[in-house]
């Protein structure tokens, strides 16, 4: 039996990105252990996989921050004695805290910053979507790629008493994912509002906007036509809920990828950032707006706080009468 570590503490939506890799290792290794190290809000979206033993929370901006936190993770994870280690996460951190629990492989991408504490360097493919990416990392053909949470039935319970009396009999439910961390990942509020009023005009529709507590000092506008959900689930909460609607039009933020677990269909607008960087909805049923006509895009692998150009074109020339029509015409087809 080996005893495999997973290491991997970047955004929410690359944690879900990752389930796929946890599946794949134990098929790979049946009799193993997996343990996780994430951030604090990835343990809670790792919640209740049936494939890990153990999720530990590696707060490194917080209770955990500097040097003395990391000397104390790799103190804790070398007393766990692993045979493997799986880095996904490029930084140099990452490499060094698995070297100092000396775990005897290590296996990490070449152009990891911590390389040189790497035994096992695999080619970074920037030509993939990340999930494949992500499945690089092991030696085999892996034809499992799905995406998979799991919400609890305390969670299943909690949306179902949520959305009790909120009338969404015989309604189709669209959620907006109106967030990101991003500014230039984010499509206007104004726009949103505008979609918002326009969808709050079909008497067969109900929309439910969804996200953190971040979002909440966003200026959207809506009537009690509209579910505000908003800073009203955790992260398991938000995937039953989202599982439960017919269509998410999101940001490119982690929305996308915990959509993509599910068979709702996804809207995904981008706007700094492209397909090509791999990050795209890692489903069949989901689509893409996007203005193609802009050399400067993208503008970085995150996007930024404001527009390097100035006219933030990739974002505003996506009216909301386009993004309107396109729901309209997938509802039809439903």
């Amino acid at each position: 039996m080996k005893k495999i570590l997973i290491f991997h503490t970047a955004f929410i939506g690359d944690i879900v990105l990752s389930t796929p890799l946890i599946k794949n290792i134990k098929k790979l290794y049946p009799e193993s252990e997996i343990t996780y190290v994430t951030t604090p809000a990835g343990k809670i979206v790792l919640s209740n996989n049936p494939y890990l033993k153990e999720v530990i929370a590696y707060d490194k901006r917080g209770k955990n921050k500097g040097f003395k936190g990391m000397l104390n993770l790799a103190k804790e994870l070398r007393n766990k004695k692993f045979d493997i280690a799986y880095i996904p996460h490029r930084y140099l951190r990452s490499s060094l805290i698995c070297f100092l629990s000396k775990i005897p492989l290590k296996i990490g991408y070449d152009i990891s910053e911590g390389k040189l504490f790497l035994n096992k360097k695999i080619e970074y493919r920037k030509d993939l979507h990340e999930v494949d990416r992500l499945l690089k990392l092991l030696d085999i053909d892996c034809n499992d790629k799905k995406i998979e949470l799991y919400p609890s039935k305390e969670d299943k319970a909690y949306i179902d008493n949520y959305l009790k009396d909120k009338n969404i009999h015989n309604k189709k439910l669209i959620a907006l994912a109106i967030g990101s961390k991003w500014n230039t990942k984010r499509w206007p509020i104004e726009y949103f509002n505008e979609l918002i009023e326009q969808l709050e005009s079909l008497d067969d529709v109900r929309v439910i906007l969804v996200g953190g507590n971040e979002e909440k000092e966003l200026p959207v506008r809506y009537s009690d036509k509209t579910i505000n959900a908003i800073g009203e689930t955790s992260l398991l909460q938000l995937a039953e809920l989202i599982k439960r609607c017919d269509l998410i039009v999101t940001n490119d933020s982690s929305p996308i990828h915990i959509a993509s677990a599910f068979e709702t269909y996804i809207i995904a607008i981008f706007g700094a950032t492209v397909r090509e960087l791999g990050f795209y909805p890692w489903s069949k049923n989901s689509e893409i707006i996007e203005n193609n006509f802009l050399n400067c895009r993208p503008c970085g692998l995150h996007g930024g706080n404001e527009c390097p150009e100035k006219h933030f074109k990739c974002m505003l020339d996506i009216k909301p009468d386009l993004v309107y029509e396109r729901i309209l015409d997938v509802l039809k087809e439903k």
